[in-house]
């Protein structure tokens, strides 16, 4: 037995250098055969009862606890993973019954939403996505898993990469947008800083992509709703951040609640099996969400438990969220032949390569001296308010009444989010503490000169119908030089099972905000939502509001850092607002039709009750100063279907201040022969410049930039013209633009 667990060890250690050290190829290939033959040797000594152990999941206690059944179930090796249980000291006990007292002594792996933070909270991710700065994704990840693994957290359930384009959908908060190229981006960059370069590591955890797929497309933007999209959309738009963070390698992906064009993501074959395992060459395994194995028999694709487990199982699902069917139903399947051995013992292999992977098998046990020092260190704290302050997106300074002074005389700070801690963070908040939060209020005292009066009036609940407060914070407004309006959403307001049918800002806030406007002074609007939102009337009438979303941990300090100018903002939009929910789903890259929207054209494609623009476009963002693109070049006019071609352009800070501008590039290929969108963004690059300073900006395209999926679902470049747009958003009036043909 010693020499078997000495083998493990090796073995283990082997698996990490595979993905730690640049080895030569065959080497790294005869370190995989090894490993491998450790697992079928585990298989062979294995009861079908310890394998369908090891394709289950239960849940702990919220406040992280493991529940009395898992300590016999870890004894008699049937317990693979736990969801919520944390904290070193607890998963190192429940981990010993596991690796001291079952026969095969085969570690747990211990499963957390460590979404956007694990005790230091950062942005939600969509706010985080407004960085447009993939290195500020990965920072965040990495102190993420860094704090989470110190607390015996081996997994976390993110990133979430699904597209989405409506914002009544609740759990656009979660992802990174509507495009599938920042989405992308943002994949790949969440990966590398959950897991680095190998996920065993001290400071690192596995990650999951999720949810597998197309989950943010469900109709009316209702959560769990059914999805239905051609293949070719799929392959286009939905597809790209998970292939992106498959091709980073994620350890695991997650399947979804949603049915995907009849068949439920959690029993489908074609996505489960066909593309992510075929196609794309995934040796990871799949997690099922919260139950939905279960939840095939209210799809009403399984008739009963058995066909559920067998369904999951046989499409590519290895293991079970929550629900027992596998555990349950599996040795009868076997019996009849539903399930096969190849099967069950292919899905215990991938959960077993993991464990390996993670270095479970020589490391099971959490450092319990880590934890107290390095949750909530200094470091994270500040990497938390820097990263929530780049996140900010400028909507609108009409009266350049930003940044304020920090020595004015008198501030308002009104509004139901100005002194509020728990909404701040955000929805799925780990393990964060509302003690840690620092409110708007809070951070505005910090900021500015002692001899500043700072009034602050609620004026109003997130939700609610009472007026009741709104008189105090008019009195409070008319007694101060500016007004800073804390509005939006709740926190619960937005993430699962949380869609809205009205996108306007909840409650009376907009009373309340027309209140303050009527005492006339200069009132700056500070948004704190998990969504865009319905503004137009604060859009019109505002003259500067700041998109600040739920920014974490940090939030007013990060916040306080904008509104006063130690930060120059200089994040973009990474989802389209609209000016009426009667316009969702909105996104910027969609068809042309064959009636595109004209004014004067009543026959065209628009509505007849409101602009068919967005309030706020794709990309869209504002800064302190100025900036000027000039000088578009191409390197070439014309380029093979697999050449290369280099953009680029001349960026310019005219305005009075350092900044940053996000340059983005976009394609359109003019005529195809399958329809495509009006441009697609194809590159971006986030640059600070000083007053006066220039710097010309390269970009690169290629094949895999300009081909699309053509009617045979084909990968291609077909010959013909593109267009190459560069400009500081989708929708940038003075955007510049050039021209190359592909030709064979």
């Amino acid at each position: 037995m010693n020499s078997i667990r000495s083998v493990r060890i090796l073995l283990a250690i082997i698996a990490g250098l595979i993905v730690s050290v640049a080895l030569p190829s065959h080497i790294r290939s005869q370190q995989r055969k090894d490993v491998e033959k450790e697992i079928n040797a585990l298989l062979a000594r294995m009861t079908l009862e310890e394998k369908l152990g090891q394709l289950q999941q239960l849940d702990g206690e919220a406040n992280g606890n493991f529940r009395p059944e898992h300590r016999e179930l870890a004894r008699k090796g049937l317990l693979g993973s736990t969801l919520n249980v944390r904290g070193a000291v607890r998963t190192n006990e429940l981990q010993r019954i596991a690796v001291k007292q079952s026969r095969l002594k085969i570690p747990m792996l211990f499963g957390f939403d460590v979404i956007h933070g694990y005790r230091t909270i950062f942005p939600v991710a969509l706010g985080e996505a407004s960085s447009w700065d993939p290195a500020v994704a990965e920072r965040s990840a990495s102190v993420a898993a860094a704090e989470a693994r110190s607390a015996g957290v081996h997994w976390t359930f993110a990133p979430m990469v699904d597209i989405a384009r409506d914002a009544r959908w609740g759990r656009i908060v979660e992802g990174s947008g509507e495009d599938p190229y920042l989405g992308s981006m943002m994949a790949r960059a969440r990966v590398r800083g959950f897991q680095g370069r190998d996920y065993s590591a001290p400071d690192k955890v596995l990650a999951c992509a999720k949810h597998w797929v197309a989950y943010g497309a469900a109709e009316a933007g209702r959560d769990y709703n059914t999805t239905d999209m051609s293949e070719g959309t799929l392959r286009q738009v939905y597809f790209p951040p998970f292939r992106a963070a498959v091709d980073e390698g994620v350890g695991t992906l997650m399947s979804a609640f949603n049915d995907l064009n009849g068949v439920p993501s959690s029993a489908n074959p074609f996505t489960l099996t066909k593309v992510l395992r075929g196609e794309w060459k995934f040796d990871g395994f799949v997690v099922s969400d919260y139950t939905s194995v279960q939840e095939l028999i209210q799809h009403g694709l399984a008739a009963n438990e058995q066909d559920a487990a067998q369904l999951a199982l046989n499409a590519g699902v290895d293991m079970e969220m929550v629900s027992r069917l596998y555990s349950k139903h599996g040795a009868e399947l076997l019996r009849t032949g539903q399930l096969s051995q190849a099967t069950i013992d292919e899905a215990v292999r991938r959960v077993l390569r993991i464990k390996f992977r993670l270095g479970l098998f020589e490391h099971p046990y959490a450092d319990e001296s880590r934890e107290r020092s390095v949750i909530l260190s200094p470091a994270n704290v500040a990497a938390a308010r820097e990263i929530a302050a780049r996140s900010i997106v400028l909507l609108k300074d009409e009266r350049e009444t930003l940044p304020l002074k920090k020595n004015v005389k008198s501030i308002a700070v009104i509004g139901p989010l100005a002194d509020d801690r728990q909404d701040v963070l955000g929805s799925w908040t780990g393990d964060g503490n509302v003690a840690d939060a620092v409110t708007l209020l809070a951070g505005i005292k910090a900021k500015v000169s002692p001899e500043t009066k700072i009034s602050y009036a609620k004026g109003c609940d997130i939700n609610g119908d009472s007026t009741v407060g709104i008189d105090e914070a008019v009195r409070a407004a008319r007694e101060s030089d500016v007004v800073i309006a804390a509005l939006g959403e709740s926190a619960a307001m937005s993430g699962e099972a949380s869609s809205r049918s009205s996108l306007d800002l909840p409650g009376r806030q907009l009373d309340l905000l027309k209140a303050l406007h009527a005492t006339g002074k200069p009132v700056v609007v500070v948004l704190m939502n998990g969504r865009p939102l319905t503004i137009n009337w604060t859009a019109e009438k505002s003259p500067s509001i700041l998109e600040t979303w739920f920014a974490g941990t940090q939030a007013g300090n990060a916040i306080a850092d904008v509104l006063f100018g130690d930060v120059n903002p200089g994040g973009k939009l990474p989802v389209t607002f609209p000016r009426n929910v009667g316009q969702e789903p909105l996104y910027y890259n969609h068809m042309n039709t064959g009636r595109p929207p004209d004014a004067n054209n009543k026959y065209t494609s628009k509505y007849l009750d409101v602009p068919w623009m967005p309030l706020f476009p794709f990309g869209y963002g504002l800064s302190y100063t100025q900036f000027r693109l000039s000088n578009l070049q191409v390197s070439a006019q014309r380029i093979s279907p697999d050449g290369r071609l280099t953009v680029s352009v001349e960026l310019e800070n005219v305005g009075p201040r350092t900044g940053d501008e996000v340059v983005q590039l976009y394609i359109r290929d003019v005529a195809a022969s399958v329809t495509r969108p009006v441009k697609e963004l194809k590159g971006f690059q986030r640059v600070t410049l000083r007053a006066g300073e220039k710097r010309r900006l390269e970009f690169t395209l290629t094949a895999e930039h300009l081909g699309f999926y053509n009617r045979d679902l084909r990968f291609v470049v077909e010959p013909g013209e593109f267009k190459v747009m560069v400009g500081n958003s989708s929708a940038d009036p003075h955007e510049l633009e050039a021209s190359f043909q592909v030709q064979k």
